[in-house]
């Protein structure tokens, strides 16, 4: 039974070409060595000595400095390539991480991560566009999750890693581990694709064929585009404001926190890929799956509203990690499918704008709603938000009908 049930996990991780493992590879490396994002707001709020409202707008910078990076990651890759921008984005990320850690002034602090960040997330619009090219039509959405699981994986190891490296050398070790995946990561990929600008792969689907010539004129794709602001935003609560709370009102450390987040990835690592190809092969629609997520995101931040339990945090992350297993593969196969011919790289462009506005939103706002009223004040904000994204599911999937019907 257990040898029956080894071997259906992993067919699952069949049928993707040599450059998409290549992907996953580079991405596993790169995430690993991303120690410093889950400790961010700790390193700004607890050895700089910043206040929470200086910490919220370095995290401001940070997301204007991803969603400039990502409007110029998908404009460019429309124009020149998303190879080129992939080996730019991560090699000089790289390098500037290695002289984030001398900055250490507010200001410095704000335009440092804007333009660290503008640079970094130049990568991320490129990346899924390359998977447009890389991976077979059919196969899109599992490798999308593929991916995601090497990110996670990565994840996984990062954090608890990166809190035994603070607790042994400081913050410093981070940036310098950090800098240095994003070379070696880079440096892998072009040593093994090679560039290619056009898939060898049909794509069945036609995807220009019901949909507007302008991205800005799809009405479908920008309300999608709230759904996957809103379950960013509270996702993105991990990075900012649940290692706080982990910390004030539980007294957790940052070997703790790091063992929750790890809890994250492990799960993704078990559950992503069975729960995505089973997902595909019984052809349940994309949107359905999001509406699931939503629901799960919601809740997440609910259960956190009685705060005399620690076990509650437990709870807190395991509907996160499930909502962001039915939410973020099936939300990056949506946007691509929206895509014409040509304009992959705009619409994913926008798609990932949405998670840089939802990283300003999510630090900003949350560090504010806990500065003036508390932790449960922003959680009941966080589920309400939640609450408003499965309502625009049921929207979606309504505009989704209409569109069918017009086109038959």
């Amino acid at each position: 039974m257990l040898r029956k049930g080894l071997t259906r996990y992993i067919n699952n991780f069949k049928g993707f070409s040599r450059e998409v493992w290549i992907l996953t590879i580079i991405t596993f490396i790169n995430r690993a060595g991303t120690m410093v994002l889950p400790f961010l707001s700790k390193y700004l709020k607890e050895n700089l000595h910043f206040s929470y409202a200086q910490v919220g707008w370095i995290m401001v910078a940070f997301g204007l400095g991803s969603m400039l990076g990502s409007f110029l990651g998908g404009k460019l890759s429309d124009r020149i390539g998303f190879y080129r921008i992939m080996v730019f984005s991560l090699f000089t990320s790289g390098i500037l991480f290695f002289a984030l850690q001398y900055i250490t002034t507010f200001w410095g602090l704000c335009f440092g991560m804007f333009t660290i960040m503008t640079i970094a997330d130049m990568f991320r619009p490129a990346m899924f566009v390359s998977l447009g090219t890389y991976a077979k039509p059919e196969n899109r959405a599992r490798a999308f999750t593929l991916v995601r699981l090497a990110i996670n994986l990565g994840f996984a190891a990062g954090p608890a890693l990166g809190g035994l490296i603070i607790m042994t050398i400081g913050y410093q070790g981070l940036f310098w581990v950090d800098g240095a995946t994003c070379i070696l990561a880079i440096t892998v990929f072009a040593m093994m694709v090679k560039e290619r600008k056009k898939s060898d792969f049909t794509d069945a689907e036609q995807p220009a064929a019901v949909f507007t010539d302008s991205v800005f004129r799809d009405r479908i794709f920008w309300v999608f585009l709230f759904i996957s602001f809103s379950t960013a935003m509270i996702f993105f609560q991990i990075f900012s404001t649940l290692p706080l709370y982990h910390h004030e009102k539980y007294g957790l450390t940052e070997l703790q926190t790091g063992l929750l987040m790890t809890l994250n990835g492990s799960l993704i690592f078990l559950l992503e890929m069975p729960i995505v190809s089973y997902f595909e092969r019984t052809g349940v629609h994309k949107v359905k799956l999001i509406l699931s997520g939503s629901v799960m995101m919601a809740v997440s931040f609910y259960a956190l509203l009685p705060d005399n339990w620690a076990g509650l945090l437990l709870v807190n992350i395991v509907l996160i990690t499930f909502g962001e297993m039915f939410i973020f593969p099936f939300s990056n196969s949506f946007a691509l499918s929206r895509a014409p011919k040509g304009h992959e790289g705009r619409y994913m462009a926008l798609f990932t704008m949405s998670f840089s506005l939802a990283h300003i939103g999510s630090s900003k706002i949350g560090m504010e709603v806990i500065d003036r009223a508390g932790y449960q004040a922003n959680w009941l904000f966080m589920g309400i938000l939640g609450t408003s994204a499965v309502l625009c599911c049921i929207y979606l999937q309504k505009l989704l009908i209409r569109e069918q019907e017009r086109s038959n």
